[in-house]
């Protein structure tokens, strides 16, 4: 077990000091303690580590808003414990942890396994609205669908003390870590550099998963130079805790077979081994035989020079109103008012809301006041599902119309009050 300071996480170690490293990496809303099935056979071979997200598990609440900053801090982690060079499976957010570090840190990783992973997972505006309810009403509401999203009805109703497990994980992690990490899926996107992952990778996915299922794992494999997939039947988005023997079983065989030489500082080479041919994994027992399915990468360009002002501009509106208001503005521009969405999408967007004198929520209090004053009162609507997306609390919006109702009036905040209490309403109400 470890002390954790801010810039490192809260991990621990399972066999033998001498045996070659092995992380597994967890799902959002679960603790390392999603792989005690996994533990007893894969410390035959390695000694494995695992690590807990921020304000899960007990871990101190230092929340990491990228997957970028996740991977920074297991590899600050790992520095400190002297650990070099690794395996590394992971789960959901787990898994792009992995393949972050495939990546950028290559060198580091000897073999990789995605589970229940995705290049892009769903939406940002999914994501940030996961957020906003947090927020808004705590994790219950998050716990209480956990099941739904992570287990098959089956085996949520034959295992009730696992779902109740799974319920209270959720429950017990810390709200803002939780955030912060859906804030890391919602800006997570790699489908333009899996060309560049060249260690060898399994996808691993349950055939039943809803949230990261068999469509984004052959997105993996079609993209990643040297990957294999494993399907699992009867299994959902948590499928090393619903389907332990058959994931475990996958991962012997994988990090058995596919483990890529370490950098020869004496020679300055690496070993180069041939490429595999990708039949479907061997002798793995008909219920939980993987499917491998290959195809090849299309090369990526790269971007050259500084970023048009338009291309952040773009970004920054649709991470603070949303992909599908964003789209549906697109969509109905025409030859008369295209010249106007791109003025504001390079000029409001691009050149303003991107500078850096001032964070999200209070250019959003700035712009709630400023549309009370003017009337704006549609603008006023989906500014409020904006300033909920950019951490403002439901209080913290009445507070800036209160604070409206004395410079700009009564009667505008009258009708800023009607509108905003309807957004917040449908905004933060969670789904059944």
């Amino acid at each position: 077990m470890s002390e954790t300071p801010p810039n490192t996480l809260q991990y621990r170690f399972d066999g033998a000091e001498d045996a070659p490293v092995l992380i597994l990496g967890p799902s959002l809303g679960t603790t390392w303690h999603m792989w005690d099935r996994q533990i007893p056979e894969l410390t035959k071979q390695w000694r494995i580590f695992r690590f807990d997200l921020p304000g899960h598990g007990g871990a101190p609440a230092y929340p990491g808003g990228s997957v970028t900053e996740l991977a920074a801090r297991l590899l600050a982690t790992l520095d400190a414990v002297g650990v070099q060079r690794f395996g590394y499976a992971g789960c959901a957010l787990g898994g792009a942890i992995g393949a972050e570090l495939a990546l950028r840190h290559p060198e580091r990783i000897a073999s990789l396994a995605l589970i229940a992973a995705s290049p892009r997972f769903g939406t940002a505006d999914e994501f940030r609205q996961r957020g906003v309810i947090v927020r808004t009403n705590g994790l219950d509401p998050i716990a209480r669908s956990s099941p739904d999203r992570w287990f098959t009805g089956g085996f949520a109703a034959t295992q009730p003390a696992i779902t109740e497990w799974a319920v209270q994980m959720v429950r017990t992690t810390d709200p803002g870590c939780y955030i912060a990490a859906c804030e890391a899926l919602a800006s997570f996107d790699v489908r333009a550099e899996l060309g560049r992952i060249g260690v060898p990778t399994l996808v691993l996915v349950g055939s039943d998963d809803q949230v990261t299922g068999p469509a984004e794992a052959r997105t993996l494999v079609a993209g990643i130079p040297d990957a294999r997939l494993a399907v699992v039947p009867g299994a959902s988005h948590l499928v090393p805790v619903e389907q332990p023997a058959a994931v475990t079983d996958l991962l012997v065989r994988h990090f058995s077979t596919a483990w890529q030489p370490a950098y020869d500082s004496t020679t300055g080479h690496v070993a180069i081994m041939a490429a595999p041919v990708k039949p479907a994994l061997a002798a793995v027992p008909p219920q939980t035989r993987p499917v491998a399915e290959i195809a090849p990468a299309a090369a990526q360009p790269e971007a050259l020079g500084r970023p048009d002002p338009y291309d952040a501009g773009l970004k920054v509106r649709r991470e603070v109103l949303g992909d599908a208001h964003v789209d549906r503005a697109l969509a109905s521009a025409d030859e008369f008012s295209g010249d106007f969405q791109e003025f504001i999408t390079r000029y409001a967007w691009g050149e303003i809301w991107d500078r850096p004198g001032l964070d999200r929520r209070s250019r959003s209090c700035v712009t709630l006041t400023a549309l009370v004053a003017g009337g704006h009162l549609d603008e006023l609507a989906f500014h409020t599902r904006a300033a909920l997306r950019n951490g403002l609390t439901p209080n913290e919006i009445k507070e800036v119309l209160l604070q409206a109702a004395v410079y700009c009036g009564v009667p505008a905040a009258n009708s800023a009050f009607r509108v905003a209490q309807q957004v917040i309403r449908e905004e933060t109400t969670p789904e059944e």
